[in-house]
């Protein structure tokens, strides 16, 4: 048979999908190129045992693009659009020499160690198992709470953010995507729209939101579709935090809050832009450049306590239900308050101003501008000591020659399902949707799952689903095999 190309794109309105699809079939191998228009893409060669079954499995693929709403076009005559590069508001006190002088002022924080990411730093994501650390350049890092360097992943792009939701782990690039990091590889989760410049994003029990440099705020669903979407009253919107009641969105103008469907339940202004948001479970946390963080009451947006910074505050964070409040600034000083308002101590980081930061099991690790990922001991004995110029000896981890795993379409085969669950993509209304198999769940309910997995007609085996906290879907988790 002889060789083809199909080369497809979806480009929509209003600043909407804007991708190519192209199935090159060589002999029996198929190779499927795929991205944003005007990007290289990212290529994969299935070889099959005849040019006929190539062809056949080709023309399957090409045919379920055009259901989605692809059609034929010529490489080249679109352009890429163009991407505009988020850029934290840094103010002239936190140059590198000024952040020198400033952290040279105050006592050293009792750093226990650091880890050189190799780039500028957003996104950090702490639990009972690790620290990872998301730079500039798409790399991820999984660290031990004693700084041993574990995994990389490689990411398009940069890493905006890393956010936890119950046992699942996602990661924000500036690609677009937000990619699942709970597995042996990178998994496509939610693709965003192209005309959103995102900021930052949270998701909650599966709902996606982000907030973008316009100052808007987008939610998404766990089929990766919109669920609504609104303008807030100012511009650069550097903080979202979504729980079950609704979503909280931070910008130039203050803090506003959204429930579930979209509607508006109050505005609360704030001393000046919000440049990094917290969440607790009854109050959010808004740290802004006017040398502030806001607690601000979840139900009414009454806000009830203020605490007071010396620099633009980057980051905050929380211990133990607000028992605890930490600051980072501008002039890489990291600070403690009492939940009242009270500041307990004032520290340099020596290692950059926190772009991000997370507190857990009496230690702070910091995400730094420098790219340092940072684990403070902020015990009370170790502050006491800090305070009286006593720290201890900072490890340096050292760069970690690590190969990175990137994300990928690929999937085990196995034709034994064990103790698995086994899920079957099927077409609903022409839309690739997963329901269970396996004998005790609800059929007709749809499966979180990745996106760019989906083959219609083919069963795969998760190690398990779990029903959503919202209820009406599952939600799969643990690695997964295509069952053949």
């Amino acid at each position: 048979m002889a060789d083809s190309t199909t080369y497809l794109e979806l480009s929509e309105d209003g600043g909407g999908s804007h991708k190519f699809y192209e199935v090159v079939v060589a002999g029996s191998d198929v190779t499927i190129t795929y991205g944003r228009i005007g990007d290289p893409g990212k290529a994969t060669t299935t070889p099959y045992p005849t040019p006929e079954k190539a062809a056949a499995a080709a023309a399957k693929k090409a045919a379920e693009k055009r259901r989605k709403g692809y059609e034929e076009a010529v490489r080249g005559v679109r352009k890429r659009r163009t991407v505009t590069r988020r850029a934290i508001p840094v103010s002239s006190s936190s140059s590198s020499s000024t952040s020198r002088r400033a952290s040279a002022a105050v006592k050293r924080a009792p750093v226990l160690w650091k880890y050189d990411s190799g780039s500028a730093a957003f996104g950090v994501f702490v639990d009972e198992h690790r620290a990872m650390v998301g730079n500039e350049r798409g790399d991820v890092w999984t660290l031990t709470h004693e700084g041993e360097v574990t995994n990389r992943y490689q990411l398009p792009d940069g890493v905006k953010c890393i956010v936890g939701d119950e046992s699942w782990i996602y990661a924000g690039c500036d690609d677009g995507n937000v990619y699942d990091i709970g597995g042996k590889a990178p998994r496509v989760a939610y693709e965003i729209a192209e005309n959103i410049d995102i900021y930052w994003l949270d998701i909650s029990d599966g709902t996606l939101g982000v907030s973008d440099r316009n100052g808007g705020i987008t939610t998404i669903d766990h089929e990766d579709e919109s669920l609504w979407a609104a303008n807030g009253e100012g511009t650069g919107a550097w903080m979202v935090r979504v729980d079950g009641d609704g979503v909280y969105h931070g910008h130039s103008a203050g803090v506003e809050k959204f429930s579930a469907d979209g509607t508006s339940k109050w505005r609360t202004r704030t001393k000046g832009s919000v440049l990094f948001g917290w969440q607790e479970k009854d109050d959010v946390y808004a740290g802004t450049s006017g040398n502030k963080v806001h607690r601000i009451r979840k139900n009414d947006g009454v806000m009830i306590a203020t605490y007071d910074c010396d620099g633009s505050v980057f980051s905050c964070a929380t211990a133990e239900n607000g028992r605890y409040v930490f600051a980072g600034d501008s002039s890489a000083s990291v600070y403690c308050f009492d939940e009242s308002g009270k500041r307990l101590w004032k520290l340099g980081t020596g290692c950059g101003s926190a772009f991000s930061m997370q507190y857990h099991d009496e230690r702070l690790y910091l995400v730094t501008n420098q790219g340092q990922l940072a684990c403070v001991d902020v015990s009370e004995a170790a502050i006491h000591a800090a305070e009286q110029g006593t720290v201890p000896q900072v490890k340096d981890v050292k760069l970690a020659s690590l190969d990175a795993v990137r994300p990928t379409t690929d999937v085990e085969t196995t034709s034994d399902a064990g103790t698995g669950v086994v899920v079957e993509c099927v077409s609903v209304g022409g839309k690739a949707r997963v329901h269970v198999v396996s004998a005790g769940y609800h059929a007709d309910w749809n499966v979180q799952f990745p996106k760019n997995v989906r083959e219609v007609g083919v069963r795969y085996v998760v190690e398990a689903v779990r029903e959503s906290a919202q209820g009406g879907f599952y939600r799969a988790s643990g690695e997964i095999k295509k069952l053949v």
